[in-house]
Parts: C-alpha cells; structure tokens; sequence
C-alpha cells in the first residue's frame, strides 16, 4: 500500500491538483459573497421589483444543477457567446470555472446572511428609520453587520459545499484540479484504486475539518448575545 501511495505521487502532482481547486474555491467564494450580499440587499429592500428579481434569482440557482451550468460556461458563454477572460485556454476556463462557481454559491450565501438577517430584532430596523436613516444605512450599519455575524455557521456550510463544487469545475474544461486528475489515474493506474480513492478523500477531510472547526469557533465567538 505504501508503494503505491509513493508511486502515485511520484508520477502526478496531486498537491498541485489541491491547490487549483483551492484556488477555485477561494475567488469563487470571494465573487459570490459581493453577489450574495448585493441579492440580500435586493431580498430586503423596500422596491418590490428588486424582491422579484433577486427572489427569482435564488430559486433559478438553487434548483439549477451545478454541471449545467458549468457545461453552459463552455458551450454557452465560451462557445456561442464568445465570453472570454484570456487568450490561454487553460486560464480561460479556469475563470469560466469561477464565474460558474459564484453564480451558484451566491444564492446559497444571499440565503445564509438572510437567515442572519432573520436574528436581528425587528424593532432595531424600526428604530434606525425613527432616527432618519434611510434603508442604504440602516442595511449597512445596523442590519447587515448582525446579520453577518449571525450566519457565520450557514456561511461555512456553503464554503465547504463550494469546497466539495469545485470539482465539478472538470465539467468546464479544467483539467487540472481533483476529479480530472482522480479520473486520470484510474484510467492508467486501476490496479490501485483503493490507494488512489483514499488520496483524494483524506485530502478533502484534511481542507474540510479545519473549516468546519474555524467556523464552529467563530460562530460561538461572534454571536450576537441579546
């Protein structure tokens, strides 16, 4: 067993297959917490159509699957629509990858900071409007900063489910991260499956635990005592 495990990393650079998709996780992550939080905004704000639009906005993602649309960031936006980020193909689907990968990710944070959002007493946002402040204020310095400190749990739930996404990201043409990479060594090394499997699973347990950790700390360390 051991063999087979130097064997393997001798032959592929799995650390740098890691490393793409922790990359893909953190600007992903990045893009979809500014979209998120502008559709919160949208969720909460006074103008019914900006409800509308970004309530439709949420139930389009949500129940759209994630290789869908990353097969469309191929075959729609790059083949057909012409949208590209750079003229090396390798980049070019990266950023393909992530802008996939936010629009995804930003329905399930706009819903996490809106369960935030429903931890902030209402009469706090009744309070701010008694002194004059108009909604663009009150969101931003009264509710918002609650809000985010109270979806700290619900916001690492959906970084680590972006975490595991991203390797879906081999459905738009990134051949360099995990899933493309696992593909691969099976196809030429199915005698050590079993060594190959456990690579990537303990690789993934290994990311995954110290975020569930730090967010259990920071969801206990920033909660808003009322």
């Amino acid at each position: 067993m051991m063999e087979s495990f130097l064997m393997l990393f001798a032959q592929y650079d799995i650390p740098r297959a890691f490393l793409v998709n922790i990359e893909l996780t953190l600007w992903s992550a990045l893009f979809s917490m500014v979209l998120g939080t502008v559709l919160v905004m949208m969720r909460i704000s006074p103008i019914s159509s900006l409800r509308t639009v970004a309530g439709g906005y949420v139930e389009f993602f949500k129940n759209m699957p994630l290789t869908i649309i990353m097969v469309f960031m191929v075959l729609g936006a790059f083949g057909q629509l012409k949208l590209s980020f750079s003229d090396t193909f390798a980049t070019n689907f990266f950023w393909l990858a992530v802008t996939g990968l936010s629009l995804y990710t930003a329905a399930f944070v706009c819903e996490s900071l809106r369960s935030g959002i429903n931890t902030v007493p209402l009469g706090q946002a009744e309070a701010a409007r008694a002194l004059g402040l108009g909604f663009m204020q009150s969101a931003t310095e009264i509710i918002l900063p609650q809000a985010f400190r109270g979806s700290v749990a619900p916001l690492g739930n959906t970084l680590i489910a972006l975490l595991k996404n991203s390797t879906v990201a081999a459905a738009a043409s990134v051949s360099t991260e995990t899933s493309s990479l696992m593909s691969e060594m099976i196809e030429y090394h199915p005698d050590v499956i079993v060594s190959i499997f456990m690579i990537f699973a303990f690789g993934y347990v290994i990311l995954i635990i110290p975020i569930g950790m730090l967010t259990t700390y920071l969801s206990n360390k920033l909660a808003v005592r009322r």
